[in-house]
């Protein structure tokens, strides 16, 4: 099976209707398309998502949320379902991301069961792993990893529905710089955990790196052997920041056919 290199943007808590004109700015950049061999998607904010959609599909560009509730509706003031989402337009949905893990208090177990849900509204699913400073600086990296993987992968996980986004929590807005030793080091062992608990197929799910990826360094870490693409953060609210990402993506599938 060959991995398909995935460019993934979270615009986090940005985006009114005037960003939406980053988008035609994006699809113009990227020659009218989105390349051929490999994927490009955007997460807006739930506010933006089935206007953002509408406008990505002439471009091919895909669209998902940055999370929902666990749940397929009910008594939950403010929060957003799977289903909602797919019934916006959505094509993925991202779960466990580090600042919902941080902010939010969601532990492995409530990942999982949105994950799941993303999974039942058919949407694939985003699993977000990754270890604090102190927990590096302690040597728990690689458990901290394991144990966040083993117990937010939902049931019926698949290469086909699964990717998962490694982000170095210690390495961001702390000065300190995640290295490209660091980055291969620790894909590799996401990749024998996954073969490990899940076979040779679950083992091919995309990984990506949610690191600060910027056009500068975005192709030296799409090099690397385990990384399947990015889940990029600010540099995916400017479409000329972005589109140089899925350029250096595209240059690196390119020379590896």
């Amino acid at each position: 099976m060959t991995r398909r290199m995935l460019i993934a943007g979270n615009w986090k808590m940005n985006g009114l209707q005037g960003n939406r004109q980053e988008i035609d700015a994006l699809t113009s950049l990227l020659g009218g398309h989105a390349p051929d061999s490999l994927d490009v998607l955007i997460c807006p904010p739930a506010t933006l998502l089935a206007d953002l959609g509408r406008d990505c599909a002439p471009g091919g560009i895909k669209t998902g949320g940055q999370d929902c509730h666990f749940a397929d509706c009910g008594a939950h003031t403010g929060d957003v379902s799977a289903l909602m989402l797919k019934d916006a337009g959505a094509d993925y949905v991202i779960v466990g991301h580090s600042e919902r893990r941080a902010d939010h208090h969601e532990d492995n177990a409530l990942v999982k069961l949105k994950a799941e849900a993303g999974l039942r509204a058919g949407l694939d699913v985003i699993v977000c792993v990754g270890e604090t400073l102190i927990e590096r600086e302690d040597g728990r990296a690689a458990d901290v990893v394991k144990s966040q993987l083993l117990g937010s992968l939902p049931d019926g996980a698949s290469a086909q529905n699964c990717i998962i986004a490694y982000e170095p929590v210690w390495a961001i807005g702390t000065g300190k710089v995640a290295g490209l030793h660091d980055i291969a080091q620790m894909h590799a062992h996401i990749r024998a955990v996954l073969g490990e608990n899940g076979g040779a197929e679950l083992a091919q799910a995309r990984v990506l790196y949610g690191g600060s990826v910027k056009p500068g360094n975005a192709k030296d870490i799409f090099v690397l052997d385990d990384v399947d693409g990015g889940l990029i953060g600010g540099a995916s609210l400017k479409a000329a920041d972005f589109a140089a990402i899925v350029d250096a993506a595209l240059t690196v599938v390119n020379h590896n056919p």
